[in-house]
């Protein structure tokens, strides 16, 4: 099942920013990602973010106000029940042994 990503992000520079090094993170890992962009300032209110832009990954805040590096959103996207899941590419070294 694919993770699901949302960038609240109205147009700023960081929010731009963040869109990018999520776009990146998930390539790097080569997850199966549904990203939504969303821009509903009303909807941001209803969860609870106060500061732009904002990231949620299977509908927990995980980041807001600031743009978090590639690697720490491709630890965010990995992250599951607590506990870190292994990358595609590092299960593919693994099993060539």
């Amino acid at each position: 099942m694919p993770k699901k990503v949302e960038v609240f992000a109205i147009g700023c520079a960081k929010c731009r920013l963040l869109e990018v090094a999520t776009a990146s993170a998930i390539e790097e890992l080569g997850m199966d990602a549904e990203v939504t962009k969303l821009q509903d300032t009303e909807e941001m209110r209803n969860r609870g973010v106060m500061h732009q832009p904002a990231l949620f990954i299977d509908g927990e805040l995980k980041s807001s106000g600031r743009v978090p590096s590639v690697e720490e959103i491709k630890r965010m996207l990995m992250e599951q029940d607590g506990e870190p899941k292994v990358p595609k590419a590092e299960q593919q070294k693994v099993s060539d042994g």
